[in-house]
């Protein structure tokens, strides 16, 4: 599916499928007798043979037995039986399979057996000895009730398929626009030592065209000049090659091997510049000692800027926001880490604890996240923000991306103090 498609049409589309798709053939329904007596066992074999496929139990073991290698629709139980009664059997079966439809048979009725038959579900009660008309629309009914149960059950699974396809749809695309954004600001950033050079050619250009003769001064001018074009050439050689680099997301073996500290220099670039940062204060702290990890660049400056983007939103009023890296060179002991109204660990199952590690904070002093609030900020479309503000999706994507990367989130939150996230990613080694 591509991530440019539109929502809606790939919606509708789905649903055609889903609706236009071709039904499978029925199978016939399953049906279980149980009793310890041939003489009725036999009599309901002939006279559901043609109809169904028979499983025949003379008690309750075998019977439970059948159960749990069998897919069965309807089970027919002789309440009276030596050993488990037919009360225990259907207990069991339905511990097996809630969905199973059960009819109860009994020449002996009471009212406590029949209570503790409706207690277990089961659909239809019959006396002994039965006629065929009678035990057939019991049968029947209990059938149609299964097969329209399992309609309904694999109706609602196609139909929860195609909703989470079509989120994951959205976030896709949302994912898409976001690095669409950042390879802008790259084209920006290489804009500029373009500007550069083609300003400095132009001054080249000028004065020799003005010179009949090239003198000392003019050679000095013209290689000082030169040096800066050739530097600002490599910026561009630089920027375009870890780039085009991410952009093909090549492996952890072959990809780039592009620093930290250069991918905050390039998110400093990009924040500069982006709407949200406002009258915000906006402070990044790079490692103090420069490594590489083990995620694509993008994917990096990506979740760095969603977490900025969403800190500067968390509140109206100018607050600051600062983002600081550090090299751990121990594992991170996951037993100091609590879930609660102030706390969320994230991603501790594919989590690669592995030194080095690499730590990223994004700091805010905003007005912190309601204890309500904190369990939901990762669902999809989760927005406390008004309908202009945001997607909802933004908290979402960073920690698909961190799960990805084998990495981890912690956020901590504190009312009236800010929040923290900070994100857990293994490094080069």
């Amino acid at each position: 599916m591509s991530l440019t498609s539109d929502p809606l049409t790939a919606a509708s589309e789905a649903v055609a499928d889903l609706l236009d798709a071709t039904p499978s053939p029925r199978r016939r329904g399953t049906l279980l007798i149980v009793d310890d007596e041939e003489g009725p066992r036999q009599s309901l074999r002939v006279i559901f043979k043609d109809d169904y496929d028979l499983l025949m139990a003379e008690d309750g073991p075998t019977a439970i037995e059948l159960i749990q290698k069998n897919e069965i629709d309807v089970a027919v139980l002789d309440i009276r039986m030596a050993g488990m009664s037919g009360i225990e059997v259907l207990e069991r079966l339905k511990y097996v399979n809630p969905n199973i439809e059960a009819i109860m048979m009994t020449a002996f009725e009471t009212t406590d057996t029949i209570r503790q038959a409706l207690r277990l579900r089961a659909c239809d009660y019959i006396n002994k000895p039965f006629d065929i008309a009678t035990i057939r629309a019991a049968v029947g009914q209990a059938m149609q009730r299964r097969t329209l149960e399992s309609e309904i059950h694999s109706s609602a699974e196609k139909v929860q398929e195609l909703l989470s396809e079509l989120q994951n749809q959205r976030i896709e695309e949302q994912i898409a626009k976001t690095r669409g954004d950042i390879y802008a600001s790259i084209i920006h950033d290489i804009n500029g030592p373009l500007t550069v050079i083609s300003g400095f050619v132009q001054v080249l250009n000028q004065r020799l065209s003005r010179a009949s003769r090239v003198d000392l001064e003019d050679l000095e001018f013209i290689k000082d000049r030169l040096r800066i074009i050739a530097r600002q050439v490599g910026n561009c050689i630089e920027i375009s090659r870890r780039y085009l680099g991410f952009l093909r997301r090549q492996s952890d073996e072959s990809a780039p091997n592009v620093s930290v500290n250069q991918l905050l220099r390039d998110l400093d670039q990009l924040v500069r510049v982006h709407p949200s940062l406002l009258e915000n204060e906006f402070v990044i702290t790079p490692l103090a000692e420069d490594a590489a990890v083990k995620i694509n660049g993008t994917d990096l400056i990506q979740i760095l800027l969603n977490l900025t983007v969403n800190a500067f939103q968390c509140a109206p009023l100018p607050h600051s926001i600062y983002i600081s890296g550090e090299l751990m060179r121990l594992p991170l002991d996951l037993t100091r880490f609590k879930d609660g109204e102030q706390d969320r660990l994230l991603n501790i199952e594919s989590l690669d604890n592995t030194v080095p590690l690499v730590k990223f904070s994004v700091r805010d002093n905003g007005p912190g996240i309601l204890p309500e609030v904190l369990p939901k900020i990762f669902q999809p479309y989760f927005t406390t923000k008004g309908p202009r503000q945001g997607t909802g999706l933004g908290l979402n994507i960073v920690q698909r991306l961190i799960k990805e990367a084998n990495g981890a989130l912690h956020v901590h939150t504190q009312l009236g103090s800010g929040t923290t996230f900070t994100v857990y990613l293994p490094g080069q080694r």
